[in-house]
């Protein structure tokens, strides 16, 4: 059943709330209100499910770095814009031992890529990607709101059932969408690459339960070589937020340092979605 609010969120007065959710509430809009980027419809789009060429096995058919030319922004991959007075992180397509990778160069910036997507991730649980990192951010603590940056990052949005969530997430929600004109994801999975925490650490943002962060690298190891990653999302869903996903709308990639204000370079090859884990990515 749908919790009906006494008043329509845009019609509420700030005094109504106690600062501490006005407070929550303005950051929930900056955090969430993502102007200019992708739309995450929930059902805009039928399941994919054409394997991609030269792939083996079931594939979710995701738009691949591989596909473009070394020029650029990549096909089918949108601008994700935190908000619109934030310095942008530089994304373009770069070639690689005959491979086109996605390189990505911030300086005190934030903002990522997203495509679209409507897939079950039940058919599809297995993620697999590669990145690499010139050099930690070394100043970042991702449990530290003032230092919540990560060099590279996977993002998945999720769909859900929001009638169910608390009153505060669906005013939040609804505020969000007022603002933004947009449907806010149900719930986002980031996984990153933390200075100190363990690798699978979960992470919860500062701001929100409805975002949680996984740890998928840690530490010195592996700086400056490729990593190659294998992650079943709907086991890490489930250990994150305590429930089965819901379908996946969306899927991104972003390096971020507006809080520490350093720099970093990175970058991204293919990430694919497959219904059986590969033996090699």
């Amino acid at each position: 059943m749908a919790l009906l609010l006494p008043t329509p969120p845009h019609k509420i007065p700030r005094d109504h709330f106690p600062v501490d959710m006005t407070r929550f509430l303005l950051l929930m809009i900056a955090l969430f209100a993502l102007n200019g980027c992708a739309q995450f419809p929930a059902d805009a789009m039928p399941e994919q499910a054409a394997a991609m060429p030269g792939k083996t096995g079931s594939d979710a058919g995701l738009a691949l770095f591989s596909a473009n030319a070394a020029a650029g922004l990549p096909d089918g991959w949108s601008p994700l814009l935190i908000t619109r007075n934030k310095k942008r992180t530089e994304y373009r397509l770069v070639s690689e031992a005959g491979h086109t990778i996605l390189h990505a160069q911030a300086s005190a910036a934030a903002s990522g890529l997203i495509q679209e997507t409507s897939l079950d991730p039940l058919h599809y649980p297995w993620l697999q990607w590669r990145w690499k990192i010139a050099d930690l951010l070394q100043s970042a603590d991702n449990t530290r709101r003032e230092a919540e940056d990560s060099p590279v990052r996977i993002i998945l949005a999720f769909d859900g059932d929001k009638d169910a969530l608390s009153f505060a997430d669906q005013i939040m929600f609804e505020t969000g969408k007022l603002v933004s004109g947009r449907d806010l994801p149900y719930a986002t999975l980031m996984y990153i690459w933390e200075n100190k925490a363990p690798v699978d650490t979960v992470i919860n943002n500062s701001r929100t339960g409805r975002i949680k962060m996984m740890v998928a690298a840690s530490g010195n190891r592996g700086v400056g070589r490729w990593q190659n990653f294998s992650r079943n999302i709907v086991d890490d869903y489930a250990r994150a937020f305590g429930a089965k996903p819901g379908r996946l709308i969306g899927i991104g990639v972003m390096t971020d340092t507006d809080n520490t204000e350093e720099s970093v370079e990175a970058w991204y090859g293919d990430i694919l979605l497959l219904a059986q884990q590969a033996s090699e990515h």
